[in-house]
């Protein structure tokens, strides 16, 4: 008896399992297509994101250039400045701030062509050039401001 009844309840059990896993096919179907809808949903999203970071990459490294651009042209109007001072300084005054300021016009040359020679590869690598870049400008400022053509 005991046996009969753990062989009922045991079959109950499996077929319980069986019935209530079975879907029909065309409830399959609809599953499917519903987790096809939602995957081509994220790829389309996906997307937008992709453009969106591309469009905000491209005007921050815009408005970066610009801004650089700018100082480099501002240390080059100091630099034509201090040469137009040094222009009437001894001749041995003259020699040493003229070799001076030729190592701080080629600094800004290489910062001008380090700029216009960036090429975009990853946000990793553009942060680690504009760091670079910026400290580097930062010392080319401040070597120009230290630089005093004494009369």
């Amino acid at each position: 008896m005991k046996n009969n009844i753990l062989i009922l309840t045991v079959t109950a059990f499996m077929a319980g399992t069986i019935f209530s896993s079975c879907q029909s096919s065309a409830k399959k179907v609809e599953n499917a297509e519903n987790r096809l809808q939602n995957a081509q949903n994220d790829v389309t999203d996906a997307r937008n994101d992709l453009s969106q970071a591309k469009s905000d990459s491209v005007s921050e490294y815009q408005k970066f250039k610009s801004e650089s651009e700018e100082k480099i042209n501002a240390h080059d109007k100091s630099i034509a400045e201090f040469k137009a001072r040094i222009a009437s300084e001894k001749k041995e005054n003259r020699a040493q701030y003229e070799k001076k300021l030729a190592e701080l016009e080629q600094k800004n040359s290489d910062l001008k062509k380090n700029l216009a020679d960036y090429k975009e590869e990853g946000k990793d690598k553009w942060e680690s050039f504009k760091i670079k870049f910026n400290r580097d400008m930062d010392n080319l400022g401040k070597a120009l401001k230290g630089f005093v053509v004494k009369s």
